[in-house]
């Protein structure tokens, strides 16, 4: 029998440390090979640690939320397996050791964080109503006594007609017995403070938003577009699309705007703080702003300018679906220039999104709505929306954004001229 210690890889890209997200076991836990024992973060993306050998679980470095060099041990499994003599030491026979301190319980603040290994086990839920005496106990069913402990109130105060207390005598305390009031059902319960430790996806989010808005003057333009024939336009698509994928608005958007940018290059740029300099692309590599379970993500439609709807529907759809899952890859992340956001339904009326550094600007399409318009003297309604775009100010001035918008407008307006050369 040996300890096999398990040593952070060389996760590529000239990574030289990553954050533990996440652990999936404990100490003592048995471990499969290729089993995952944790999720570690670059600053590329999430990767899921699987343990090399079979064994027990011994000890485990480090707490979610803290930065481990590369190379250095992350596990370390007693195992029958030797896959590297270099990694192996004998085990040393020694007295079991004292259970681990329980840690303050945090929330996690990703879906995928599971609690840590100093986690203490969960404890019975007390009762909100005193311990009865021996002499008059209090009978009442366990749902009962979770709606009082719900509403506040103590059984003891509440008279039975029989041998226990149901809902209907509650429900009569509640109505007449309580001199102090009550909380109706169904309003909200008192919750107690919560400390979420702030980590993985959600810190470096923090992390660049801040940068964002600490180094780039934003200012933001918004403009109402009538987009009744670009929704009939994409109605009739849809019935004629034979087996493939059903279309939304943003194919119909990223296509328009990919026309318009080669008119204003200022857009389609990155800045460079430190050297003082502004690369205008060639090449539409387009983020596309995606909430997943972990926090927000933009992979990248790479030459977006070479798609038609068809294709921008597809790689939405698998991007979107990639990034959802955590299975998309860190080049996929990393590289646009410029990003669209849009939050569907929820778009809201306007909204002042927050640069992508070190991109230049940032595209968001607000929800579309009927409204009443008034279209060659007569009054009609029309389907409209909004559309948002932030711009860095030291790079983009407020007459090219406006005139920007105002040329991606046409084409949203008048749709067959997206398709036109």
């Amino acid at each position: 029998m040996a300890t096999y210690k398990f040593k952070l890889p060389d996760i590529g890209e000239g990574i030289a440390e990553a954050e533990i997200v996440a652990w999936h076991v404990q100490v003592g836990d048995e471990v499969e090979e290729d089993q995952g024992i944790a999720d570690v973060m670059t600053d590329k993306a999430t990767v899921e640690m699987e343990s090399p050998v079979t064994g027990k679980v011994v000890e485990l470095n480090g707490e979610a939320g803290e930065m481990l060099a590369i190379g250095s041990v992350l596990a370390v499994i007693e195992t029958d397996d030797i896959p590297d003599e270099d990694d192996v030491a004998p085990v040393v026979q020694k007295a079991a050791p004292e259970p681990a301190k329980e840690e303050p319980t945090e929330a996690a603040s990703e879906p995928e964080t599971v609690a840590p290994a100093s986690t203490p086990a969960p404890q019975p839920v007390a009762e909100a109503a005193p311990a009865p005496s021996p002499s008059a106990p209090i009978l009442a069913s366990p749902a009962v006594r979770e709606r009082a402990r719900d509403l506040g109130v103590d059984l003891a105060q509440v008279q039975p007609h029989g041998d226990r207390i149901r809902h209907s005598d509650l429900d009569a305390y509640l109505s007449y017995g309580s001199g102090q009031g009550y909380r109706a059902p169904g309003r909200s319960r008192k919750r107690e403070d919560e400390e979420i430790k702030v980590i993985g996806m959600r810190r470096r989010i923090a992390e660049n938003m801040a940068a964002s808005k600490r180094n780039i003057p934003h200012f933001t333009y918004v403009e109402e577009m009538d987009v009744t024939e670009l929704e009939d336009m994409r109605n009739d698509l849809n019935g004629s699309r034979g087996d493939r994928p059903k279309l939304t608005v943003l194919p119909f958007i990223i296509a328009a705007i990919c026309k318009t940018l080669p008119d204003f290059p200022m857009l389609n740029a990155t800045y460079d703080d430190e050297g003082g300099t502004v690369t205008r692309h060639g090449a539409v590599h387009l983020g596309m702003a995606t909430q997943t379970d972990a926090g927000l993500t933009v992979p990248v439609i790479r030459n977006a300018q070479d798609m038609n709807v068809w294709q921008l529907s597809l790689e939405i759809a698998r991007l979107s679906e990639a990034a959802r899952t955590g299975k998309i890859k860190s080049e996929e992340l990393s590289g646009g220039t410029l990003t669209l956001t849009s939050l569907g339904p929820l778009g809201g009326i306007a909204t002042t999104p927050v640069i992508n550094r070190p991109q230049v600007a940032i595209i968001g399409p607000n929800k579309i709505v009927e409204r009443p318009a008034i279209i060659d003297g007569e009054l009609e309604a029309r389907k409209q929306m909004n559309i948002s775009i932030s711009c860095d100010h030291r790079v983009v001035d407020g007459y090219d954004a406006a005139s920007y918008v105002q040329a991606l407008k046409k084409l949203i307006e008048t749709p067959v001229l997206i398709f036109t050369d």
